[in-house]
C-alpha cells in the first residue's frame, strides 16, 4: 500500500485529471471503430482509474462515471 498527502490545490488538480481521463475513456469506449482488444484494454484501465476516483469523489460525482453498459464491448467473433 502506498500513502500520499495532498494539499487542497493538488486534490482539486487530481480530481480534474481523473475526471478528464474518465471522460476520454468513455468516449473511446463508445467508438465502434476500435478493435476488441483495444476496447478491452481501455475498459480495464477505466476500472482502475474509476477506483482511484472513487476514493475521494462524492457519491453524486461518482455516479456520473458509473459505466452502465451503454457501450458494451462486443464479443470477439
Amino acid at each position: 500500500m502506498l500513502g500520499l498527502l495532498f494539499n487542497d490545490k493538488e486534490c482539486k488538480e487530481l480530481d480534474y485529471v481523473l475526471r478528464k481521463e474518465l471522460d476520454e475513456m468513455l468516449l473511446d469506449l463508445s467508438d465502434s471503430r476500435l478493435e476488441y482488444e483495444i476496447r478491452h484494454a481501455i475498459a480495464n484501465r477505466y476500472k482502475t482509474v474509476f477506483r482511484m476516483y472513487a476514493r475521494f469523489a462524492s457519491p453524486k460525482e461518482l455516479s456520473k462515471y458509473v459505466r452502465n453498459r451503454q457501450f458494451p464491448i462486443p464479443k470477439k467473433q
